[in-house]
């Protein structure tokens, strides 16, 4: 493997949409969500690991989730877990990361993924990875991203519109387009030159901390400092003390609409961001009525569309019931429409406020 390949797997984010399971203290990367027998964030570093030898893998995460990321990667050392002391969204953790890396290499090359995405062909990622890696090595300031390429107008994703290129799989970005509506989705879709933004990145750490020197300064300046702390006993301190000091920005914002030298490969994997219950039910094996049943044995009747997850493997009985989501954990019991997931973010917060933090 190649040493000065490094990888940056993402896994600070609480996943609110799959509450009751995700919840704040547990969050979906550290369940198994798939029923593979292997976590989230397991199987994204397995799967980074194709390519990327392990002890180069740095792991991004909120300081709760420690023990968490020990016990489900035990070969990872203190010293590849960076632990954001609040959450700051992706600028600063990335910039942080990219200056800790570019210490203990100079020609590294690295890779940011989000650490709870479901990907079914991993040869296929591996290899679109290599392709960036290779475009980045030729060009040492070039910005990658992979770009999933739309299979329906969504418009719960970001889009990137790019320059079509003939000769290789390397384009040219033009613009990053925020979440559309149906009919701008619509034209997305025919105009056929753009995918979806799935935030996996690609780069050397020297092309990405000199954008910030350009585009973000002051952030860069505040983790510069840091520099003589990095990969040292000390470097957690030096975190606690400066890192609310960083903008709230994502890398998006903060660097990639900003930055000139962008290019885009469109992915030619599958890919679903596991960002709610439907997204999942669109992935696992449904009975012939279009039911998804996880950890549960069933009998329905009239019964279609639904999703069903229980904690012990029980008899679960729907009749007249389409499309629902029906969730249990230790304490919630969650039955609610699919149509209506993306207000479960808001029930999540009302029953924090009746019930308490512990429910979430």
């Amino acid at each position: 493997m190649n040493k000065n390949y490094y990888a940056i797997l993402m896994a600070g984010g609480v996943g609110s949409r799959f509450w009751p399971v995700s919840k704040k203290k547990f969050p979906k990367q550290f369940h198994d969500i798939l029923g593979t027998g292997e976590t989230l964030i397991q199987r994204t570093f397995n799967r980074l690991a194709k390519l990327i030898p392990e002890e180069n893998i740095l792991i991004l995460t909120n300081g709760m989730y420690n023990d968490l990321v020990k016990q489900q990667l035990p070969s990872v050392t203190d010293n590849q877990i960076v632990l954001e002391p609040v959450m700051r969204n992706t600028a600063p953790c990335i910039l942080l990361s990219a200056l800790k890396i570019q210490k203990q290499n100079e020609d590294a090359m690295m890779v940011v993924a989000p650490s709870d995405h479901w990907i079914e062909d991993e040869d296929a990622f591996v290899a679109d990875l290599q392709t960036a890696f290779d475009a980045c090595q030729r060009q040492d300031n070039l910005l990658m991203t992979l770009g999933i390429q739309p299979t329906f107008p969504h418009t719960g994703y970001g889009y990137i519109q790019y320059e079509e290129n003939t000769s290789s799989a390397i384009n040219k970005v033009l613009n990053f387009k925020e979440k559309p509506d149906y009919h701008t989705a619509k034209e997305y879709l025919s105009a056929g030159n753009y995918v979806w933004n799935a935030g996996i990145f690609v780069w050397s750490a020297k092309a990405i901390t000199e954008e910030f020197k350009i585009h973000n300064p002051a952030m860069y300046e505040i983790f510069a400092e840091g520099e003589s702390y990095y990969n040292t006993t000390q470097e957690q301190r030096f975190i606690n003390e400066n890192y609310e000091d960083a903008d709230n920005i994502s890398i998006d914002y903060a660097i990639m609409e900003k930055a000139e030298n962008v290019c885009v490969i469109p992915a030619n994997f599958d890919w679903n961001d596991l960002g709610s219950w439907g997204a999942l039910h669109d992935e696992l094996a449904r009975d012939e009525h279009e039911n998804v049943f996880i950890n549960a044995k069933s009998l329905t009747q009239n019964a279609s569309n639904n999703i069903v997850r229980t904690l012990g493997n029980k008899l679960v009985v729907l009749k007249d019931i389409d499309n629902y989501i029906i969730v249990e954990d230790e304490e919630v019991l969650l039955v609610y429409p699919r149509g209506d997931e993306q207000g479960i973010k808001e029930v999540r917060n009302l029953a924090k406020e009746k019930f308490g933090e512990d429910l979430i």
